[in-house]
């Protein structure tokens, strides 16, 4: 998960675990595999960022394979992110 606090959406100024985009991480042996949402089904960065996420993975030492899976369900809401990510939006205060 720290790696995944060095990903972030380039359209919004916060990392991709705050903003509640990631559904799991599976880690089995030296492959791990993300399931991600986007803030929309339109996102034009989804590749860009699955791309990064997968280079910065494939920077541990232990790891050989890294898969991102974009998924849809459940829908991403405001409601999945952090409070940390809501207080950088000005959001809940």
């Amino acid at each position: 998960m720290d790696v995944l606090k060095k990903c972030y959406d380039p359209e919004i100024p916060i990392n991709v675990v705050d903003l509640g985009l990631i559904y799991g991480v599976d880690i089995e042996d030296e492959k791990v595999h993300v399931s991600m949402t986007l803030t929309s089904p339109g996102c034009p960065m989804h590749t860009m960022i699955s791309e990064d996420i997968k280079r910065k993975l494939l920077k541990l030492e232990d790891l050989n394979e890294a898969e991102v899976e974009v998924v849809w369900e459940p829908p991403w809401n405001p409601e999945k992110m952090s409070e940390t990510a809501k207080k950088m939006l000005g959001w809940g205060m």
